[in-house]
C-alpha cells in the first residue's frame, strides 16, 4: 500500500532521474566500503555499467564531489575521497561547532529534563539502532540520532548546516566501524542522551573527541 501525503491522498514520489540513480549506486558502494578511499571513478566504465551517457555520469560524480564523498583532481580525474587525519579532524570540529551549540541552546531552553516530545526522535533512533540488522542500516540510524539532538535546538540554520553533512557523516561511521559493535554503539548513545540533559554541551564535545581519537590515533 502506498503511503499517504499530508492531505490523506496517496503520495506520489517521482521516479529517480538517471543522474540520481547513478549517484545513489556509486554512493552506496562508497559508504559500504566496496569502493575504497582514493579509488578512481571512471566515466566511461560507469556509463557502460549503468547504461547512461557520460554526461549523466559526470553530473552524478559532481553530486558526490559536492557531498565530499569524492574529489576531482587535476590530471587524476574523480576519485573516492581519502578520509585522512586532516579530513577527520576538520569534520569533527565542524560537527562540534554545530552539535555542541545545538545542545547548549536546547539545554538553555529546557534545562536538565527535556520534554518527552523533544526527546522522542532521539529515543526512536536508539530503538531502531538496537534493532538494526547490519552496519549500513546502523550508520544511517546513528546519523538520525545526531540529527535529533541538533533538532532539539529548534535553530533552523544549525539544523540546515548539520543536515548538509549527511553523506560525510556516514563515511565517518564507515571508518569508525571497526572500533564498535552495534550493541556498544547503542549503549554509548543512550548514555549520551542522558548526559546532554544532565551535563550539557560538554558531553557532546567529549563524545566527538573520543571518536576522533579512535581514528587519528589508530
Amino acid at each position: 500500500m502506498s503511503p499517504l501525503d499530508a492531505t490523506g491522498a496517496e503520495a506520489v514520489h517521482p521516479a529517480p532521474t538517471a543522474v540520481e540513480r547513478v549517484a545513489d549506486a556509486v554512493r552506496a558502494e562508497i559508504l559500504s566500503g566496496e569502493l575504497p578511499a582514493d579509488a578512481p571513478l571512471r566515466e566511461e566504465a560507469a556509463a557502460a555499467r549503468y547504461g547512461v551517457s557520460r554526461h549523466t555520469v559526470r553530473a552524478a560524480f559532481q553530486r558526490l564531489v559536492a557531498e565530499r564523498l569524492a574529489v576531482a583532481l587535476p590530471y587524476r580525474g574523480v576519485r573516492v575521497a581519502s578520509f585522512d587525519r586532516d579530513t577527520i579532524v576538520a569534520l569533527q570540529q565542524l560537527r562540534a561547532a554545530l552539535e555542541v551549540e545545538a545542545v547548549r541552546i536546547a539545554r538553555q531552553r529546557y534545562g536538565s529534563d527535556w520534554p518527552d516530545a523533544v526527546l522522542a526522535p532521539a529515543r526512536d533512533a536508539l530503538e531502531r539502532l538496537g534493532a538494526s540488522a547490519d552496519w549500513l542500516e546502523a550508520e544511517r540510524v546513528h546519523a538520525d540520532f545526531h540529527r535529533a539532538l541538533v533538532a532539539a535546538s529548534g535553530s533552523p540554520r544549525i539544523i540546515e548546516a548539520h543536515a548538509a553533512l549527511g553523506s560525510e557523516l556516514l563515511l565517518f561511521l564507515l571508518h569508525v566501524r571497526p572500533h564498535y559493535t552495534i550493541e556498544s554503539l547503542v549503549v554509548e548513545h543512550r548514555d549520551l542522551l542522558d548526559a546532554v540533559q544532565s551535563e550539557g554541551p560538554e558531553s557532546v564535545r567529549e563524545h566527538l573527541e573520543h571518536s576522533t581519537r579512535l581514528l587519528v590515533e589508530d
